[in-house]
């Protein structure tokens, strides 16, 4: 297959490892048979996720002969981790690395002092895989310089946005109703999405946070919906004995780690309740409250190392203990005036192109070959109408 001609008609999509159809390369697939409809799209991934797949786009199985044939020979790839280091990338061949998040957390290169994170990466494998990219996917400048820095090569960056965010600045208060009543949250709810990140100095999973024993706090008038990081099974860490695939305390702690698409469970969540994870950065782009709990701040930043202080620079209130963290949403300290304004801050510092047209760009760009000056201008954030929250 290497040795037969490239196909111009066919691209070709992966995220996370096979995990399904998500994130940006997913917004960017969605948008490629949007606006280049003589593109052929297929998609790698287990048959564990082909459920997730639209109707429409090829399922290619790991390691299948349609597989090897597809990455041998499509002009366009897409994902936003690497791909294997089997494929050869042949001249002709497009490749876009979307990336899956701001990073606040040390990434690339700068894991060759932290081994606890890197966890015996080869880093010469690593730059081997950087050399392929063609184009890198940027939302904001401190991304840009990061990428940059960490995947040293000669790609060019894209500071378009973040593809899977563009649902934010469409939805309307329609699609928000149907997915906090396909979620199971009641009338008049307060919906927090509780989201953590990973800890790379942990062994194993060790819960951040009682999910159970706040709710009972909060009571009635909030609900929480658990969604532990990817890397973990459904209700580790969370505590309260663990969740799994029940709702408990009284049906205001709902299990959401079986939904793959994060973008919908922010969109029927009223806040974000996270440590350090990069999901509230896009979270950020619909402007609701967003608290963080960094119990372990220290220790996270020494294992990992970060590239700034979150609870100096917060996009909301920053807790330390479960009975902090309790007390700002019983007073409502978690959407007052002190949160809008750290909140208005971290979006503008981080969110600056996200106006829901990054796929759009990206596709213009990359699939369809039209030049900078003619992509669709960024609308600017005091312009942009988010979905409204419940």
């Amino acid at each position: 297959q290497l040795c037969r001609p490239l196909d111009p008609g066919l691209a070709v999509f992966a995220a996370y490892w096979h995990r399904g159809y998500a994130c940006h390369p997913a917004a960017i697939e969605a948008k490629v048979r949007e606006l280049a409809p003589g593109l052929r799209t297929a998609w790698i991934t287990t048959p564990e996720y082909a459920h997730t797949l639209p109707p429409g786009v090829r399922l290619l199985h790991p390691g299948s002969a349609a597989y090897w044939t597809a990455l041998a020979r499509a002009r366009f790839l897409v994902n936003n981790v690497n791909f294997t280091p089997r494929m050869r990338k042949r001249p002709g061949q497009i490749h876009l690395q979307t990336h899956h998040g701001t990073p606040l957390k040390h990434m690339g290169l700068d894991l060759r002092d932290r081994p606890a994170a890197a966890r015996g990466m080869d880093f010469g494998e690593l730059l081997e895989r950087v050399d392929r990219w063609d184009y890198s996917l940027s939302a904001n400048r401190h991304t840009t310089l990061v990428w940059e820095r960490v995947y040293p090569s000669g790609y060019t960056t894209l500071p378009y946005g973040s593809p899977r965010d563009d649902v934010f600045q469409h939805a309307t208060e329609d699609d928000v109703a149907r997915l906090r009543a396909r979620f199971g949250i009641p009338a008049g709810s307060v919906a927090v999405l509780y989201a953590p990140t990973h800890r790379d100095y942990q062994r194993r999973s060790v819960p951040r946070l009682d999910a159970e024993r706040v709710a009972r706090a909060l009571g009635p008038g909030f609900t929480l919906l658990v969604r532990p990081h990817y890397f973990h099974t459904p209700g580790e860490g969370v505590g309260g004995g663990g969740i799994g695939n029940m709702v408990s305390s009284g049906g205001r702690v709902l299990d959401v780690s079986g939904h793959g698409r994060v973008e919908e469970l922010c969109l029927a969540a009223d806040a974000l309740l996270t440590d350090y994870s990069s999901i509230m950065f896009d979270y950020a782009n619909l402007d609701r409250p967003i608290v963080i709990h960094a119990d372990d701040w220290d220790a996270y930043r020494a294992a990992r190392g970060t590239y700034f202080d979150i609870t100096a620079a917060p996009p909301g209130p920053v807790s330390r203990t479960e009975d902090e963290l309790i007390a700002l949403f019983t007073t409502g300290a978690w959407c007052g005036p002190r949160s809008a304004a750290l909140r208005a801050a971290f979006r503008a510092r981080f969110c600056p192109y996200d106006d829901g047209r990054a796929a759009e760009r990206v596709v213009r760009r990359v699939f369809l070959g039209e030049r900078q000056e003619l992509l669709p201008p960024v609308v600017p954030l005091a312009e942009r109408r988010p979905a409204p929250a419940a």
